[in-house]
């Protein structure tokens, strides 16, 4: 183990030599699992997260001389990874360095699901000793939430603690605008403090991630998995009232910051606790029972077992929600292909292997859009229901909107983790007026389907964000947003037995051994790398040259471009790397299928469009 000097003097060094070390790594405790209380104040700690957002950056003492009140006596200080300097600070050292740091919202991955959770707090509790409450820090909170958390656990330790430090900023800021440590109200419970989660109902901490080097290597909606130094010092707290209290005193023009910045960008350290970075690894994917780099050469051992079983996982699966499609196979084929797509590529403004699926002809008995959505939960790692009601169009935020007074990026519903599985059940809408806002969204969801970006609103302009984001669109006729692909489901099941065949609708246990299997199976689907030869991209040509000559209207460039897509989906979702002959035929098959289906559909209902 290293040792206390070691800490100090090369903590990234230690960190880093860490993660050669698979036991020692697993046994970081996690913000994601471990209630705060029970962690030790200034210990290593790991979080599992989302960046929501990038505060201005901040300077810091880096350095700074400590002066002995009894013997006068000078000692050189580190300020780094720390929010609260030793008592007697020489503000006239010339030995003073000062420092500067980025500051990075961070809260857990939007839309992950409980299974995700349960899996990976199983991983950690049997990877790590017992923990115990820390005797350092109040442990009031061990039966409250997040939500509902106030300030009466930080407040005795408030007043001990209130006089014993000096804040790095509070003393020492070169720009107040910069300065994250701004005053807040201590007295501001959770309930009413903004944790500003893209997705309602989350729950869990977010964090001040205080980041020291290679900051422009992070991006804004990164996942991340950031080990750092746990702070939640009351005293930030106080200083930042005391600031206040002396603030109310000054001309509030001469305020660099608003009263609701700096609520914002100091919110209580025992609600929002600041993490300072050693080492942080961006994340391709936050399943838990897959390796964090899957596909690369240090798990090739996991990956060649997997791959040998990807077949007959496939088989298993398809059966599987070929059941839970009303016994459409076709369907089933499909939504596999649509789970395991990926953006790959961008060439120019075109994602390349988006893959957004309509299903349309879904009942509306029985809430079967709603049953079909746990169950997709079921299987992926992170996801989310958008109801597409008139009520839900017009009031709720998809777009995420830069607050000006506070300084702030607020969050939207669209504002989602790569490879997040978005369900969209269009089976609720009804007639109705959108209005602005309902306008507004409805272009958001098809700017996202059709160039898989999201344009944040900054007010005076609009910044494109690209993203990675599944859609899956439920709908009785065909949609009103657009698609890659639409399959008409086509139900085994007569309408009379339709509701009684969804109440015994067999959905299978969170834990079972088959499910974690198509977990594993549709992660590691979407992350294999994929190649065409010249002889198979001769072979496709030539027949997309015999198919139009026939009938030149029968296929399109479109037509092909979706060809290739499912063939290139149908190759990875049988654990092949490449595109083989067979493949391609089977896509052409199914392709050919799907379209003769639809056809039926238009002769059938005339009026769909």
């Amino acid at each position: 183990m290293p040792s206390t000097h070691d800490w100090i003097n090369d903590p990234v060094g230690v960190v880093e030599g860490m993660f050669g070390k698979t036991p020692e790594l697993h046994s970081v405790p996690s913000l994601n699992d471990i209630p705060m209380h029970y962690l030790k104040p200034n210990s290593l700690v790991k979080f599992r997260c989302f960046i929501q957002d990038m505060f201005d950056p901040e300077f810091y003492m880096g350095v700074y001389e400590t002066v002995d009140p009894a013997t006068q006596a000078k000692t050189l200080r580190c300020g780094k990874y720390k929010d609260v300097t030793e008592c007697g600070v020489d503000f006239n050292s010339k030995n003073t360095v000062t420092a500067e740091r980025q500051t990075f919202y961070c809260v857990p991955i939007p839309g992950e699901n409980p299974w995700v959770k349960e899996i990976s707090s199983a991983y950690a509790n049997s990877s790590q000793a017992r923990v115990v409450p820390s005797t350092s820090y109040v442990p009031s909170r061990q039966k409250r939430s997040y939500e509902e958390d106030d300030d009466m656990d930080t407040q005795p330790q408030k007043q001990r603690e209130a006089h014993a430090g000096t804040s790095v900023q509070n003393r020492h800021s070169l720009d107040k605008r910069q300065e994250t440590e701004a005053p807040s109200s201590q007295t501001t419970s959770a309930s009413h403090l903004d944790l500003n989660f893209p997705l309602p109902g989350e729950k869990g901490p977010s964090c001040l991630v205080k980041v020291y080097e290679d900051w422009d290597s992070f991006k804004l909606n990164d996942m991340l998995e950031v080990y750092g130094i746990l702070s939640v010092s009351p005293a930030l707290s106080a200083l930042a009232d005391e600031k206040d209290a002396s603030s109310n005193l000054l001309d509030p023009t001469e305020s660099m910051e608003t009263a609701e910045e700096q609520r914002v960008h100091c919110p209580p350290a025992s609600l929002v606790p600041r993490l300072h970075m050693l080492y942080a690894k961006q994340l391709q994917h936050n399943n838990p029972l897959l390796p964090s780099a899957a596909t690369s050469e240090d798990n090739s051992a996991f990956l060649a077992s997997t791959l040998s079983e990807m077949p007959s996982v496939r088989e298993e699966l398809l059966a599987y929600l070929t059941h839970v499609l009303l016994g459409d196979a076709l369907a089933a084929e499909y939504l596999i292909l649509h789970l395991i797509s990926n953006v790959y590529v961008r060439r120019d403004v075109l994602p390349l292997g988006k893959f957004t699926l309509n299903m349309s002809g879904c009942p509306t008995v029985a809430s079967y859009t709603e049953r079909l959505y746990q169950i997709i939960q079921q299987l992926v790692p992170s996801s989310h229901y958008l109801g597409m009601s008139l009520q839900n169009m017009n009031q709720i935020r998809l777009v995420p909107k830069k607050d000006y007074v506070a300084n702030r990026l607020v969050s939207g519903a669209l504002q989602l983790a790569k490879n997040t599985s978005l369900y969209l059940d269009e089976t609720q809408l009804e007639q109705g007026q959108l209005d602005t806002t309902g306008v507004r969204n409805v272009t958001a969801l098809g700017n996202l389907i059709s160039w898989q970006k999201v344009d944040y609103d900054f007010n005076y302009h609009q910044m494109e964000f690209p993203c990675n984001i599944n859609v899956l669109v439920a709908s009785e006729g065909r949609s009103l947003l657009p698609s890659d692909c639409q399959i008409h489901l086509q139900t085994q099941v007569a309408p009379s037995h339709l509701e009684e065949y969804l109440s015994t609708m067999h959905m299978l246990s969170q834990a079972s051994s088959q499910l974690n299997k198509f977990r594993i199976y549709l992660s590691v689907a979407r992350l294999l790398d994929y190649s065409i030869s010249d002889e198979v991209t001769k072979s496709v040509e030539d027949d997309f040259v015999d198919m139009r000559k026939d009938d030149p209207q029968s296929i399109s460039a479109e037509d092909l471009h979706r060809m290739l897509v499912v063939a290139r989906l149908l190759s990875l979702s049988q654990g092949q790397t490449s595109l083989s002959r067979d493949s391609w035929l089977r896509a052409k098959h199914i392709e050919a299928l799907r379209r003769s289906r639809m056809e039926q559909h238009k002769c059938v209902n005339g009026n769909e469009p």
